[in-house]
């Protein structure tokens, strides 16, 4: 069984975050990604054994407890792995932001005969960081987050999690299942009135456009893949520009000496 994590311990973060971000304090986010992390451990990672108390492993769950966000395909898993390790190698600060949060969470699941279930047996992989209040905000080593989702959903063709992803994650998402059609036909014959489909879920099934939505600072928000500087953040110095390690992403990158 799970718990919440402890409230203060994110809470408390939440305006050092703000903080480091505001200075560009990349060591701050290493050490405390060091301490957040091995807190976390200590306390089981707000798992218990009666709901109360941890005693010990193994802990046996239910799935309604569990959480999951973008799958690769493990065939696919060593490599994608091993880019990012390339970024890192690049940029080594630049994941000390995730630290804060756990880091990179990692779960085996099987592959499944559901027509939106896993195509084969994969990697849950789960990446969760600072994001401002302000849309308009960018965030520290914003192109090593953005390559990294890139990377996962384009080059190593991973599936998002349906309910945890920006925009970018979903394109093309549905067409990565090669039982998509029968989903279709299910769909429409027990909800022809479409009472359990919204504008998103006709847009992330593909039956619908809008998904990506084009303006100003559009790819902060995950909501473009950004093809001109307008879709980052000029003014403060972020531009359009290629990926590092998959030169096929495009990301907002700060560019020192350009802030205008």
């Amino acid at each position: 069984m799970t718990r919440s994590s402890e409230t203060t311990l994110w809470v408390s973060g939440g305006s050092t975050k703000e903080t480091q971000e505001f200075f560009g304090d990349a060591n701050g986010k290493c050490i405390n990604g060091i301490f957040t992390s091995s807190a976390l451990r200590t306390t089981a990672f707000g798992l218990t054994n009666n709901g109360i108390l941890f005693t010990g492993y193994p802990v046996i769950g239910y799935h309604n407890r569990i959480q999951a966000s973008g799958t690769i395909a493990l065939s696919k898993a060593k490599p994608f792995i091993h880019d990012i390790r390339k970024l890192v190698e690049l940029e080594p600060k630049s994941l000390c932001g995730l630290d804060l949060n756990n880091g990179i969470l990692m779960r085996y699941v099987t592959a499944s005969s559901a027509y939106l279930g896993k195509q084969e047996d994969s990697i849950d992989f789960d990446l969760t960081y600072y994001r401002a209040r302000d849309p308009m905000s960018p965030r520290l080593f914003e192109d090593i987050l953005e390559e990294i989702e890139q990377m996962a959903v384009f080059k190593y063709g991973a599936l998002p999690h349906w309910g945890k992803n920006r925009n970018v994650a979903f394109v093309g998402a549905f067409n990565k299942y090669r039982n998509a059609d029968k989903f279709l036909k299910v769909k429409a014959e027990y909800d022809p009135l479409g009472l359990f489909s919204s504008e998103w879920t006709d847009q992330v099934l593909g039956l619908r456009e809008g998904l990506s939505v084009e303006r100003e600072g559009c790819a902060l928000e995950g909501l473009c893949v950004c093809s001109q500087d307008t879709h980052c953040a000029p003014s403060k110095g972020y531009y359009c520009r290629a990926g590092r390690v998959y030169v096929k992403a495009r990301v907002c990158s700060k560019v020192k000496g350009n802030i205008s």
